[in-house]
């Protein structure tokens, strides 16, 4: 997490505060109006109370369980507005599938401000609150399902340990809405220390703006990066250390089978934060070419694709701070940092789904017969590495039962175990402790899409407790909970036919 800014109030006590009580600041505010348009939200009708995050609330300070109440669920349904907010929607740029799309801008999210809390400010933005000026053909707001997917999924990524933006409360009314079909809307309120994107910088950058660009890097720098204001290429510093966390935030992807779905710039955080869920997936059936977006045709945002359309998307930022960092050269240079830091946290992390404590030369050879294994025969990802951790040094195929029957091919499987067998004697494995130590590094529980879609299909009919009983469920992913072990069970068939698009 950012450090925090120095200037600001004390984190306040939420038990103890009204909605209108909020210390809400707004350093985005700070800004020429050129960066934003300042306006309220609108109103929806007989708003109620979905669910709420107590580990996102307790990083502005507040109870969880007071955000149910009616000053609460006005405030972040966009119904009123704290004194001290100033609400605005941000103005951004950016490439979609690859090609330059122009102006975009917060079509449906309007930014609250921003309130202290103990890991430094957070910035509250409500997601579906009406239209902006940068709605384009959109009407602003946001409808239950694709509501409830954001709301889990930030959660469930942060309590995975992975770079997110977070989720606070979600909110719904019976307001109409049409999509495919005529739906009800919600409001779910996120917050980071940054909504800022790779987009944002874009924008100015094909504007030939080079002051305004110049100002939007100095505000993230003085805000988000202060160390880097003292190097002798402050905006060269920003594009390493931005390119290093998307590198680390994309490793993380891969090593928990995460899809994002739809990589655009616009959807890219300046913070290397997980931005904007989506037709967002987690592996299931391993296929490196998953493509987990119904609307991406053309594969561009598979699983396999997420490492090099990261990279991609760095160029794009260094392609528009060019002319703050100078020559090609250096930005170059900055962006090289992109390799050797995917590869090294993604050697990290393998290293520790598969339970082995030192690093050896061919372990890159036994990761890649892994996977190779995994994509032979579409084992289930997340279950074998979670199974995996319950291998004993000197079992068999017996014993490997579990693991075993997520293969088609045992002999292959078996010919795998073996050499992985060997891998573990050679540094003199110890079952227990490496048991323990792989159960830290994988997940038993992840919001596959029909655990979604039954939690979605439930509060579309009223009943909203599925949606927090898996909120419960994902904020503890890597324990057992052996009463909800029908939660980490492989899919239903039903589910192969689930797809979710761009507006999901």
């Amino acid at each position: 997490m950012p450090p925090a800014c120095p200037n600001h109030d004390r984190p306040h006590e939420g038990a103890a505060i009204t909605a209108d009580e909020l210390p809400f600041s707004n350093s985005f505010a700070e800004l020429p109006p050129a960066f934003y348009t300042r306006l309220m939200p609108t109103p929806l009708p007989a708003p109620y109370f979905i669910a709420a995050s107590a580990g996102a609330a307790a990083l502005v300070g507040l109870d969880g369980q007071t955000l149910a109440q009616d000053d609460f669920l006005a405030l972040f349904t966009g119904n009123r507005v704290a004194p001290r907010s100033q609400p605005l929607s941000a103005v951004y740029s950016g490439h979609q599938f690859g090609v330059w799309a122009g102006q975009l801008g917060d079509g449906r999210a309007i930014l609250l401000g921003e309130l202290p809390g103990p890991q430094g400010p957070m910035e509250l933005q409500l997601k579906g609150a009406g239209l902006t000026p940068y709605s384009r053909m959109g009407d602003g707001r946001a409808v239950l399902r694709s509501s409830i997917r954001e709301f889990l999924c930030s959660e469930a990524m942060a309590a995975l340990g992975i770079p997110t933006t977070r989720a606070l409360t979600i909110t719904g009314s019976h307001q109409r809405v049409m999509r495919e079909s005529v739906e009800t809307a919600a409001v779910v309120t996120r917050m980071a220390p940054s909504f800022v994107r790779f987009g944002s910088f874009e924008h100015w950058h094909y504007r030939n703006k080079q002051d305004e660009l110049r100002l939007l890097a100095d505000h993230v720098i003085q805000h988000w990066y202060p160390e880097l204001a003292g190097t002798a290429n402050p905006y060269k510093a920003l594009l390493a250390e931005v390119t290093r966390r998307t590198a680390v935030m994309i490793a993380h992807w891969q090593a928990v089978g995460f899809m994002h779905g739809v990589m655009n710039t616009d959807n890219m955080s300046i913070l290397g934060l997980t931005l904007d869920y989506g037709p967002f997936g987690f592996m299931e059936a391993f296929d490196a070419q998953h493509i987990c977006n119904h609307t991406d045709q053309g594969g561009r945002y598979s699983y396999a694709n997420q490492v090099p359309v990261g990279h991609w998307n760095c160029y794009a930022l260094g392609n528009a701070l060019l002319p703050l960092i100078g020559t090609p050269e250096d930005a170059e240079e900055a962006l090289d940092v992109y390799r050797s830091a995917f590869g090294a946290r993604l050697d990290e992390l393998l290293h520790a789904k598969l339970g082995l404590f030192d690093s050896r030369e061919d372990d890159g050879a036994l990761f890649d017969a892994t996977f190779g294994l995994l994509q032979a025969n579409h084992a289930d990802f997340t279950l074998f590495f979670r199974r995996l951790g319950e291998l004993r040094l000197e079992g068999g195929p017996d014993g490997d039962a579990p693991l075993r029957d997520l293969f088609i091919d045992r002999a292959a499987f078996d010919a795998w175990a073996a050499r992985y067998r060997a891998r573990l004697r050679a540094e003199h494995s110890v079952d227990e402790r490496r048991r323990a130590a792989m159960h830290r590094a994988n997940p038993k529980y992840v919001l596959r899409n029909y655990l979604a879609q039954n939690a979605i299909e439930q509060a579309q009919n009223g009943d909203y407790a599925e949606v927090r009983k898996l909120l419960a469920i994902l904020e503890r992913p890597f324990d057992e909970q052996p009463e909800h072990d029908a939660y980490a069970a492989l899919p239903p068939d039903w589910a192969a036919h689930l797809e979710v698009s761009c507006s999901s």
